[in-house]
């Protein structure tokens, strides 16, 4: 139900190759691998150009993974994600400089807005909102907003409390 059964979804497309590429890895055999590879290398190229999203197979992505918009997605082989993530066009997740290695680690539940880019070696926590056009380079804490270029942390706003008074029927304070 990630992509509310949507046959004509890209994000689902392109999980749908990423998927091939992981379960290749679990052949054993070289001979029986290759043919899969070569699909697999065939089916990623075809996606990236029809849906201009890049996701390979070594990216660690957690369950109900979501490509909400297609456009623009670049994702490094290194990034890692947990479950419920969602990601927009237009994002782009990544090493910092080309030849140093690390890339984001990201927690749970996670939304990240269009446009965004997040690079570097960096942890971003659980529940945690990026907003669009963000350039997040540090740690995010869980329950944690990323604003901003560069990117500003603010904790989450918690739901508003009830006021504390009760009106009165005749006007009278309590």
């Amino acid at each position: 139900m990630t992509h509310q059964r949507d046959l004509t979804r890209q994000g689902l497309w392109v999980m749908a190759v990423y998927r091939l590429g992981c379960w290749r890895y679990g052949i054993r055999s070289r001979a029986l691998r290759l043919p899969f590879s070569f699909v697999y290398r065939a089916l990623k190229l075809l996606s990236q150009i029809v849906t201009g999203i890049e996701l390979p197979c070594e990216t660690k992505v957690g369950h109900r993974f979501r490509i909400e918009h297609f456009g623009g997605i670049i994702i490094s082989g290194d990034a890692e994600f947990g479950d419920d993530c969602v990601i927009r066009n237009g994002v782009t997740v990544g090493l910092r400089r080309e030849g140093q290695r690390g890339a984001p680690v990201f927690g749970d539940r996670v939304d990240i807005g269009a446009g965004a880019v997040i690079i570097g070696p960096i942890h971003i926590g659980n529940d945690v909102s990026i907003g669009a056009n963000a350039v997040v380079l540090t740690d995010v804490p869980d329950n944690c907003i990323a604003v901003g270029v560069p990117a500003t942390i603010r904790p989450k706003k918690s739901a508003r409390p009830e006021p504390d008074w009760t009106p009165s029927v005749f006007g009278e304070s309590a």
